[in-house]
């Protein structure tokens, strides 16, 4: 009858137990870094789908840590992740939208009309420009409209943008006009919807400067030593001043 009872209240026990357990999960699952982790484990479960199709770019095939990355994006951008994952492109080891898919977000964000484009100026001459205007979804009566700053090929040339080899701005101009053109408003009224990225054409326009390392010679390195506190040894004579130096400790321990 003892080890009966003794059973009894060691089941009652694990039961009171489990039950606070599961009452402590249901509380913690409620704040916001149980949700925080709950988010990220369906996450992790839906980018191992994604890892399996064959439909993804080669980026994210068998690479679930690229994927909850894309699905995070998505959910902050609010739009399909295959979408992301289409037009999320790395140039130079860092992460770029394509242009088109950044004007498409704009474009149904519901915050903003559609984006339309200005042109001034003659093309092929350097005055050719665009920029763009849009109004908030709330201007009904489209009067106060949101312009972009006025990109023309002067700015590109002075930047750079056209000098570089197969570059398209020497084929096709109007539509990279367009492109930057739209990268600029964007950055100015709803710079949330890239967050903080740039396009992948404007990866693309980036020239890094060469450079080269010039060490140090003669005085100059004489000088930076000495600031340094780095005294240079003698070739000469160090050995000899060394070994006096030894011999002066010699003599002293002796006395």
């Amino acid at each position: 009858m003892e080890e009966r009872k003794n059973n009894e209240l060691q089941n009652a026990q694990a039961n009171e137990l489990q039950i606070i357990q599961a009452k402590r999960d249901a509380e913690f699952s409620l704040t916001p870094v149980g949700q925080t982790i709950k988010q990220f484990e369906v996450m992790q479960r839906m980018g191992n789908m994604y890892t399996q199709s064959t439909i993804v770019p080669d980026t994210y095939k068998g690479n679930i840590g690229n994927c909850v990355i894309a699905l995070d994006m998505a959910m902050r951008i609010g739009c399909n992740p295959l979408m992301v994952m289409q037009n999320l492109y790395i140039v130079h080891g860092n992460p770029a939208f394509s242009s088109k898919f950044l004007i498409a977000t704009i474009n149904t964000s519901g915050r903003f009309s559609p984006l339309r484009y200005e042109f001034k100026g003659e093309e092929g001459t350097p005055s050719y420009g665009c920029r763009c205007v849009a109004y908030e979804s709330t201007d009904k009566e489209h009067k106060e409209p949101l312009h972009g700053d006025w990109i023309t090929m002067e700015m590109a040339d002075r930047e750079g943008w056209t000098k570089k080899n197969g570059s398209k701005w020497q084929s096709m101009p109007s539509q990279m006009l367009r492109y930057r053109a739209a990268a600029f408003w964007q950055r100015v009224y709803c710079p949330e919807i890239s967050m903080g990225l740039i396009t992948k054409e404007e990866a693309d326009d980036i020239q890094d400067a060469d450079y080269e390392y010039i060490t140090p010679s003669g005085k100059l390195q004489k000088i930076s030593e000495m600031a340094a506190g780095v005294e240079e040894l003698n070739p000469t004579t160090g050995k000899e001043e060394i070994d006096e130096k030894q011999d002066q400790k010699e003599r002293k321990s002796l006395l």
